[in-house]
């Protein structure tokens, strides 16, 4: 059977303006895609946002939609512009300019995993790189625009987490002392893709639940919050970073023995983010 697109879990009742989504935490990988690739099946993993659906799984339980994909990030990039295609993997692209995430090797379709480990040698044809993205990456696009557009015909505005995780490592280049570094990481692109009075109020949510937080560093948000984030229209995207040594062990791929206990943390902050949702409506309606 073909590969779903995205995974769409809807509430019971849909009353709130706020989504989330999980466009990293894929982790069903084609068989071809393994056997041409010259890593192991642990290596080729590293880039996944791994458990972070299961994370946000509460997300309908709170009225709220999720929506993520089986899909995964190594394979096709959902956080990524569909025009950011390397010249290096893709037979037939010519470079136009210079784009760092490209030359990393991080273009909507991968060259590399995380530690700049190349996925495979040679090259793929134009072809089979437009397929995956017409299979996969513009029917998530597709449904989370609309998902978007939905809520704001129906509550008036809409609220968008793009969840994802970061190695614990990446903060250790930051200017952050050791015992204060944040396990949460919020992009609103430096005010222009949320209000700041909603930052203001979701990062009350993290700081309210014990964890430290920080905004825009170091990851400010990427194409989603980019594309979605327009809050003269009502549209507001934030993306959330959460420090993986929370609730995985990142050499193993494989939740710690802390992750049920965080799983319950978040549940309380979801709970919080969704009520965002209703208040806002409450006070556009006051």
């Amino acid at each position: 059977m073909p590969r779903p697109p995205f995974l769409l879990t809807m509430p019971e009742s849909h009353d709130t303006a706020t989504i989330f989504a999980s466009p990293h935490s894929g982790r069903d990988y084609p068989w071809e895609f393994i056997r041409e690739s010259q890593l192991d099946e642990r290596t080729i993993r590293t880039s996944e946002d791994a458990f972070v659906d299961q994370l946000f799984d509460a997300a309908p339980e709170c009225g709220a939609p999720l929506l993520t994909t089986a899909v995964p990030r190594a394979y096709v990039d959902l956080n990524r512009s569909s025009e950011e295609l390397d010249p290096a993997l893709i037979s037939g692209v010519r470079q136009t300019g210079h784009n760092p995430r490209i030359s990393s090797g991080l273009g909507v379709i991968p060259r590399v995993v995380a530690g700049g480990r190349e996925i495979r040698n040679g090259k793929i044809s134009l072809t089979e790189a437009r397929r995956r993205l017409d299979l996969f990456y513009h029917p998530y696009h597709q449904k989370l625009a609309a998902l978007m557009d939905d809520n704001c015909q129906r509550f008036g505005f809409s609220l968008l987490f793009d969840c994802h995780s970061m190695p614990h490592e990446a903060l250790s280049a930051t200017t952050f002392p050791v015992d204060a570094r944040p396990e949460i990481v919020l992009g609103d692109r430096f005010g222009a893709a949320c209000d700041p009075e909603l930052v203001e109020s979701v990062e009350t949510e993290f700081t309210g639940a014990g964890l430290r937080v920080s905004r825009n560093l170091p990851f400010a948000g990427a194409h989603v919050t980019q594309r979605y984030g327009r809050p003269a229209e009502g549209l507001h995207a934030i993306q959330i970073e959460i420090d993986r040594s929370l609730y995985m062990d990142e050499v193993a791929l494989r939740p710690n023995a802390n992750f049920e206990d965080f799983r319950m943390v978040l549940r309380r902050v979801i709970a919080g983010l969704s009520e965002l949702g209703r208040r806002e409506i409450h006070e556009a309606a006051e």
